[in-house]
């Protein structure tokens, strides 16, 4: 059973910094991709960041320069460090993985329950 599980969300003032983490835990044949994404008003998800297992990182263009995601190929964790946070940060993010258990399985996307960031004076 694979199980993404997030830590470190909360409530942090406008400018200040939090850490996400997450761990995958489970079987993995491969995990390609890493990320968080954060719910939208309109109830979507949208990227913040995905990290490949080579190192590639992308972000959205509303986080470059303040968030860094990195990530721990050998024991299956990512984070996401987010400095200069903004109101409109607050979000519910989510953890991703993009990935396959077994080499003849399909690719598929497993996610993290969520964590909630707020971001309020």
């Amino acid at each position: 059973q694979v199980q993404l599980v997030e830590s470190g969300g909360g409530l942090v003032q406008p400018g200040g910094s939090l850490k996400l983490s997450c761990a995958a835990s489970g079987t993995f044949s491969n995990i390609y991709y890493m990320g968080w994404y954060r719910q939208t008003p309109g109830n979507q998800r949208e990227l913040v960041a995905d990290i490949s297992s080579a190192g590639e990182t992308t972000y959205d263009k509303s986080v470059e320069g303040r968030f860094t995601i990195s990530r721990d190929n050998a024991k299956n964790t990512v984070a996401l460090q987010m400095t200069k946070l903004k109101p409109e940060d607050s979000s519910v993010y989510f953890c991703n993985a993009k990935g396959r258990q077994r080499s003849y399985s399909p690719t598929r996307d497993y996610w993290g329950q969520g964590t909630q960031v707020t971001v309020s004076s």
